[in-house]
This record gives C-alpha cells, sequence and structure tokens, in this order.
C-alpha cells in the first residue's frame, strides 16, 4: 500500500492527547516510579521495567511446583481515597487482597501485576499508588514485575479511576490446603484484621459520609486503614504447625468464607470470642444495621481464619470454636 499522504489545510491536526491520551505523561509515569517498582524484584526475575512481558524463574526446592493465581480490586474503598487525595495507601490493599486470597492454598507470593485505568493519567498519582503497591509486595515478599496504565476519559469520569491486581505464587502440591483435611475435632482460630479491609464499603460509604463522621467525633481517613497483609504470619504458622484449611474473610463475612472450605460433613459453631473493633459498632450503631447483617457484610475484627488439628500456640490466634460433625453450615452461638 502506497504511503498515505494527507492534506490539512485552514485547520489543525487532530493528535492522540487532543483526543484524551496522553502517551508522554505516561512515559513520565513509568519513568518515576521505576525506583520503587525496582525494590520488589528478587533474583528470580530476569528482566527490568518496560518490557512486553516479565521473566520469572520458579524457586528451587520443590518436588512438584503447583502455581497458585489470584486477582482482586479494592472496591468502592477507592471513592474515599479519591475524594480524600490520600493514594499511598490503597497499593496496599490491592495487593493484600491478592496474596491474602493466595495464602489460602499454603502458597507463598512470587510476582504481582497491576492494572489502572483512568480518566486521565497524572503521573504524581500513579506514583503514590505504586508506592503503595511495592510496600504492599515488600511485605508479602512479591516482585511487582509489571503493569498497564489505560487512560480512557470516555470510560470514565473526570477524577475517577479504578484498580485491579493479578498474583501468582507458588506451593508444593503434597502442601496444598483446600479444607479437604478438615475433620471434626480441628481447632478454628482467627486472626485480628486492621480494621475494615477492603469489603463492604459501600454500606461504610453509606453510613459514615463525611459529615457523620464529623459529627460523632470519627476521623474519616481512617477508614482508608490498609488491609492487613497475612503472608509472614501464615508462614511463620505454617514452620511449626499443619493446617487443615485457612479462609481469608472478605465479602459474605466469617461464616460464609469458613463455609467455602468446610467439607460437607462438618460444621462450625462459631464463638465470638473477641473484642469487635469500635469501627464496626460505630457502623451498626449510626446506620442502624441489624446484627445479621453486619456478621454478613464485615470482617468484624478478623481478617484471617486458621482450622489445625491441634492447637496453635502463637499469640495473635484467637479460640473461635472446634469443628463438629455434621450437615455442613456455620452458625453463630
Amino acid at each position: 500500500m502506497p504511503n498515505l499522504i494527507i492534506e490539512v489545510k485552514d485547520r489543525e491536526f487532530m493528535d492522540y492527547q487532543s483526543s484524551g491520551v496522553n502517551i508522554d505523561a505516561g512515559n513520565r509515569a513509568v519513568s518515576l516510579i521505576k525506583e520503587h517498582v525496582l525494590k520488589t524484584h528478587h533474583s528470580g526475575v530476569l528482566s527490568g521495567l518496560g518490557g512486553f512481558a516479565a521473566p520469572v524463574v520458579l524457586p528451587s526446592g520443590y518436588a512438584e511446583p503447583v502455581l497458585v493465581s489470584c486477582t482482586d480490586g479494592v472496591g468502592t474503598k477507592l471513592k474515599i481515597a479519591i475524594e480524600l487525595g490520600v493514594l499511598d495507601t490503597i497499593g496496599i490493599d490491592l495487593v493484600a487482597m491478592c496474596v491474602n486470597d493466595l495464602i489460602c492454598m499454603g502458597a507463598k507470593p512470587l510476582f504481582f501485576l497491576d492494572y489502572i485505568a483512568c480518566n486521565q493519567l497524572v503521573p504524581e498519582q500513579m506514583v503514590d499508588l505504586i508506592k503503595g503497591m511495592t510496600e504492599g509486595c515488600v511485605q508479602s515478599n512479591c516482585a511487582l514485575v509489571g503493569g498497564e496504565m489505560a487512560e480512557m476519559g470516555d470510560v470514565y469520569q473526570v477524577g475517577e479511576f479504578d484498580l485491579a491486581g493479578f498474583c501468582v505464587g507458588i506451593v508444593e502440591r503434597s502442601k496444598i490446603i483446600n479444607g479437604s483435611a478438615i475433620r471434626p475435632g480441628h481447632y478454628v482460630y482467627g486472626i485480628p484484621s486492621s480494621g475494615v479491609h477492603s469489603n463492604g464499603f459501600s454500606l461504610v460509604r453509606s453510613v459514615l459520609t463525611p459529615d457523620v463522621c464529623h459529627h460523632h467525633g470519627i476521623a474519616y481517613d481512617s477508614l482508608l486503614t490498609p488491609t492487613r497483609i497475612y503472608v509472614s504470619l501464615l508462614h511463620t504458622i505454617l514452620d511449626t504447625h499443619s493446617l487443615s484449611g485457612v479462609a481469608h474473610i472478605t465479602g459474605g463475612g466469617i461464616a460464609e468464607n469458613i463455609q467455602r472450605i468446610l467439607p460437607d460433613d462438618c460444621s462450625l459453631p462459631l464463638q465470638a470470642n473477641w473484642d469487635i473493633p469500635t469501627v464496626f459498632k460505630q457502623i451498626q450503631m449510626i446506620g442502624r444495621v441489624d446484627i445479621a447483617e453486619m456478621r454478613r457484610v464485615f470482617n468484624l475484627g478478623i481478617g484471617l481464619v486458621c482450622i489445625s488439628p491441634t492447637p496453635l500456640n502463637h499469640p495473635e490466634c484467637i479460640n473461635m470454636g472446634q469443628i463438629e460433625s455434621g450437615q455442613q453450615g456455620v452458625y453463630w452461638v
């Protein structure tokens, strides 16, 4: 095909930026985040930043290595971060929501990727988001190996953006934890959350508006407390104990997430043996939310549940009951 030559008279040329995409801003953002991303790289990462794909070597020492993958977002918690202009912690949430799911199978995170879609790419905002992700990856001993920034002014309103995260980990096949080994008599322990984490924020935002928070003396920005990352703690427990089940407490609350891993012939009378954090009491009281709804939506102060054939002696483990025989189900007592 011959070269296409267009002669434009009496009007300006169209370009990509005038249609809503700024390539220069994207390149500048990549340049600004590079030093932060490289802090997460370990010896298994074979490339730097900016390639079309990221090669990662599988670690040695596994007889039958199995890859485990997860993807997640941060939900409408992002709306509060955008509203306050506080973007340096929401990236921690993004990593946490992925790696906390991944470790439920006993896996160790290997690498993480992100996807950011926005109305207009502001490099300084991207840096804050990536700083949070790199902090989450450092806490998880996980490499941030790549991502995508998509500027889509026709899809997102001015000032809006969304995040998605993707994580891959590894576990020895014989050490996979999937709940199938859970038996009557096994002990159930909860590990405290750092707060609301990243679920239920459509309800949180309906109840704890900025005006309501001000009226009740609640720090609105405290709702951005990052989701706790359990990678290091769980693998410390696994170094000395065998676990038959692990559940990340996300949407659906404690009972529904435990039930996801219970065998058909096991049940759990769930004991509330912990002090529910103040933020949940405030949501319930101010919003007049029924206790059943609170239990179904929020983690209520328990972010991870471990089920073990033997007692766990870790100081953070809260006894929540024992598995019983019977039709599958988790119920509060």
